[in-house]
This record gives structure tokens, C-alpha cells and sequence, in this order.
């Protein structure tokens, strides 16, 4: 899809169809075209296809499908962070804020794979980035050491999510077995070739969940411990 600018409109025209086009429309029936065809799905033309309007119509609202896929990652952001307000205690409300990043991936998993590393650039994101380094500047960190452990934590979050979203898009088989794997292949490994993994043959299923809650409680743990005391410098 060429690059290409979008022109001013004066009125909103409807399709073939009768329906009314918008960044908005354009944007969810990408996410459903992607949820149920994947990455290929992501084309002016199917687009258009969909919304009964001539492909060309679609570059009024973006200027190409990075800019659109721009903007459904900044729609998954949205969706995930409505109505949250964060409260008194900075590492809860961070903690909340990394459930609703995950919980808006694996609502979206396709979509989620398709744009988890990209920097939307657009209101949502901005906001989400406000909210998460104004809570470690009310933890008292420094502005560089708050930027830099928002980064960390961020880029912890969107990591472990993105790999959720990813198993969850497999197919269903593909994702069974995996999860299998470690009851039925690594728990009958060799003993005298893997003796740690027969030690814990009996707890290898839990390898089989998420390990998002963890990872942030530990992350949240070390950002915890490295708050400044009395909010004037690190311990």
C-alpha cells in the first residue's frame, strides 16, 4: 500500500452500502478481519472488500497500513486502559496496569503479535506513558531513573503479554501440545542426563501456564525496594 497523505474532508460520504466511514469503523473491522484471517488480512483491498467502498477511500482516513496498524495498536491500549484511574499506591496501580495490557492482548492476540513493539505515537499510548512514569515519579524516583525503570517495566509487560497473545493465537492442536510437551516429554527425560528436571518432574506441569503475575509481582518487588524512602533519593 503506497504511502500517500489523507486530504481534508469536507462531509463524510457514505458507501456503496450506505454505511458511513470512519477512523473508528475502519479500525474495528480491521481487528476483526485479523482476529479471524491474520497479518494478510491487514489490505486496502480486503478492506474495502468488507466495508463495500472503493479501496482508495480508505487512504482519506490513514496513509498507508502502517498507519493504520499504528492505529490499532493504540485501539487495543485504549480499550485496555478505560476507566482506569490509578489510586494511592503507585505499585498496585502499576500492577493493574500490566493486567489490563495483558488482558487487551489476549483479547486481541493476531492483532496483539502484529503490533505489541511498535510506538503507536497516538493519544492512548501517550496517556498509558503518563500515567505509568507520573506513578514511579509519585514513588519518588529521579526523572531519568522513573523514564528508565518505566522502560523496564513497560517493555516487561508488553514481552510476557506478547507471548500469552502468541500461544493463544495458535492453532488449537498446536497449543495443546505444547502444553503436553511438559507432562508428556519433559517429565520422562533421561534421570541420569537431566537429574533437575527429575527432581521436579511432579511440578513441571505449572511450565504449561503463564508466568505474566509472577514476573510483574518480582518486578514490582525490586522497583519497591529500590523506592526512595523518604522520596528524596534512592535508598
Amino acid at each position: 500500500m503506497p504511502t500517500r497523505v489523507p486530504q481534508e474532508r469536507r462531509r463524510r460520504r457514505p458507501t456503496r452500502s450506505g454505511v458511513v466511514l470512519s477512523k473508528d469503523l475502519i479500525v474495528e473491522t480491521a481487528l476483526r478481519l485479523i482476529g479471524e484471517h491474520g497479518h494478510e488480512a491487514l489490505s486496502v483491498r480486503r478492506l474495502g472488500a468488507v466495508l463495500d467502498c472503493d479501496p482508495s477511500a480508505l487512504y482519506r482516513y490513514f496513509r498507508n497500513t502502517d498507519d493504520l496498524l499504528l492505529a490499532i495498536a493504540d485501539r487495543i491500549i485504549g480499550d485496555a486502559m478505560e476507566g482506569f484511574t490509578p489510586g494511592p499506591d503507585w505499585a498496585a496501580s502499576l500492577r493493574e496496569m500490566a493486567l489490563r495490557v495483558r488482558a487487551g492482548y489476549l483479547a486481541h492476540p493476531r492483532a496483539a503479535a502484529m503490533a505489541s513493539y511498535r510506538v503507536t505515537r497516538r493519544d492512548n499510548e501517550i496517556r498509558a506513558v503518563e500515567t505509568g512514569v507520573g506513578l514511579l515519579l509519585s514513588a519518588g524516583f529521579e526523572p531519568a531513573r522513573a523514564v528508565r525503570l518505566y522502560l523496564a517495566f513497560i517493555d516487561t509487560v508488553l514481552g510476557h503479554a506478547a507471548m500469552d497473545a502468541a500461544s493463544l493465537a495458535l492453532p488449537a492442536h498446536q497449543r495443546e501440545a505444547d502444553q503436553q510437551a511438559w507432562t508428556e516429554v519433559y517429565r520422562t527425560v533421561n534421570p541420569e542426563a537431566y537429574p533437575a528436571l527429575t527432581a521436579v518432574r511432579d511440578e513441571l506441569h505449572a511450565m504449561a501456564d503463564s508466568s505474566f503475575e509472577e514476573a510483574v509481582d518480582l518486578l514490582l518487588a525490586a522497583l519497591a525496594a529500590r523506592a526512595p524512602a523518604d522520596g528524596h533519593g534512592e535508598r
